[in-house]
């Protein structure tokens, strides 16, 4: 497979690049998935663009009023040890430690692994869970959009093909806020997920009445899903055996899964029952 590289220095440039380009051109930054799909032959881009000399999109950055600021450029592996990720959203490190291979975290970034859209992809149902928006840039300018509208399908996204993921941007959490993230696999973090979801849950003042909750699965839809009926089960109620396993059982009505290679249909559907009792458990003893 022939194609021709080329590597801008700025965003400006990346986003004049891709429009010249109109379609022919995919943005590599890892590339742990995209070279994959150009050896499969699943694309055939005519140009490479190659994101990773823009300095802008690799940091990550903390602010006491605004949150949680992550360039698109920053590696798996960054969130998996970042102190400040770890102290201050620890799902996104747990998420970020089940991805693959350390030597994939190393170089796979959390821009191309939300951008390729797979819908087992492990960052997602985490930051969905923390209410995180993206940041999109492009000829006509900037807009923040919730990452839950971001996906759109298996490998399909919003992104017009001019435009640019440059910044995910997660909000403060409440101080009673806590999550998990679950990911259940054949082998590990190696492969793939057959289910994996992620749970925040804020409770009220005494520990114990769920104030809000986010249930979210991957794996299991055409895209991560909230699973809103599950957490309508719980939201403002005080927590008790009988309404978690409610919970569970819907979640399971709520998920569609495909039957495939890794899994059936019915097998995942009863581990989105299975996990969504363990999460929603682990997240209250934290």
């Amino acid at each position: 497979m022939e194609f021709d590289y080329i590597a801008p220095k700025s965003i400006r440039e990346a986003i004049f690049t891709l429009r010249k380009y109109d379609g022919k051109a995919k943005v590599i930054a890892g590339g742990t998935d995209l070279l994959i799909q150009i050896r499969n032959k699943e694309i055939a881009p005519e140009y490479l663009v190659d994101i990773t000399g823009i300095p802008e999109l690799d940091r990550i950055r903390y602010d006491e009023k605004e949150g949680l600021r992550i360039g698109a450029l920053t590696t798996i592996r960054t969130l998996e040890t970042s102190t400040e990720v770890q102290q201050r959203y620890p799902i996104i490190s747990e998420a970020a430690s089940q991805l693959g291979s350390m030597a994939i975290r190393n170089v796979a970034t959390i821009g191309g692994n939300l951008c390729n859209a797979a819908p087992s992809a492990e960052s997602a149902p985490a930051l969905i869970g923390l209410s995180a928006v993206v940041k999109i840039l492009g000829l006509e300018g900037e807009r923040v959009v919730p990452l839950e509208d971001f996906f759109t399908g298996p490998g399909g996204t919003i992104l017009k093909k001019e435009e640019l993921l440059v910044e995910i941007q997660v909000p403060i959490p409440s101080p009673n806020a806590r999550g998990i993230y679950l990911k259940h696999s054949t082998r590990g973090t190696i492969d793939l997920a057959i289910v994996n979801i992620a749970v925040v849950i804020t409770l009220g003042s005494q520990n114990e009445v769920c104030e809000d909750i986010k249930i979210v699965l991957g794996a299991v839809a055409s895209t991560p899903m909230r699973i809103k009926k599950a957490e309508e089960v719980l939201r403002s109620k005080r927590f008790d055996e009988d309404l978690v396993n409610q919970s569970a059982q819907v979640a399971s009505g709520e998920a569609h899964p495909i039957s495939d290679v890794r899994a059936s249909a019915e097998y995942r559907k009863e581990m989105v029952r299975v996990f969504t009792k363990r999460a929603i458990r682990e997240a209250l003893v934290q």
